[in-house]
């Protein structure tokens, strides 16, 4: 069986979940792999977050925001893209992938461009393979077991 990749996106209310719902009323499809949370901005969105997506069984993890300039929140979006590239040197401290998490920035009418990066995602994903393979995370469960 081939490996099928976990994907969690934190998408901001106003642009990238706008985008991924007018990626479905356009009919475009991406892959089934994602997971999305819509958070009122991506700026919200925190290194425990981010953690503890991967703790819980993520392969991957996507932080999606406003385009740059235009935040609805000012500079939310920015700040998540630099609390995105701590984290991933972080992440490799711990012995995850960098390449496991992403900063996206989308308008709420780039519906064709959020179902082309994330089936992109996936793929860089899948490439990579599982993000734990056998390792156990606290308590003793698996955090490969796919049972949620």
């Amino acid at each position: 069986m081939s490996f099928e990749p976990k994907i969690l996106a934190f998408c901001c209310h106003h642009c990238a979940y706008g985008a991924a719902d007018l990626s479905g009323v356009l009919r475009l499809q991406y892959p089934v792999n994602i997971q999305i949370i819509r958070v009122p901005c991506s700026g919200r969105v925190s290194g425990e977050h981010v953690l503890d997506a991967f703790v819980k069984g993520a392969d991957g993890v996507c932080v999606a925001g406003c385009l740059k300039g235009n935040c609805h929140y000012q500079s939310g979006n920015l700040r998540a893209g630099k609390r995105v590239e701590i984290l991933k040197n972080r992440l490799a401290d711990i012995g995850i992938e960098p390449e496991r998490l992403h900063m996206f920035y989308v308008s709420a009418s780039m519906g064709a461009l959020f179902a082309r990066f994330m089936a992109e995602l996936v793929e860089t994903i899948r490439d990579l393979g599982p993000a734990f393979s056998g390792q156990e995370r606290e308590g003793g469960e698996q955090l490969d077991s796919r049972t949620s």
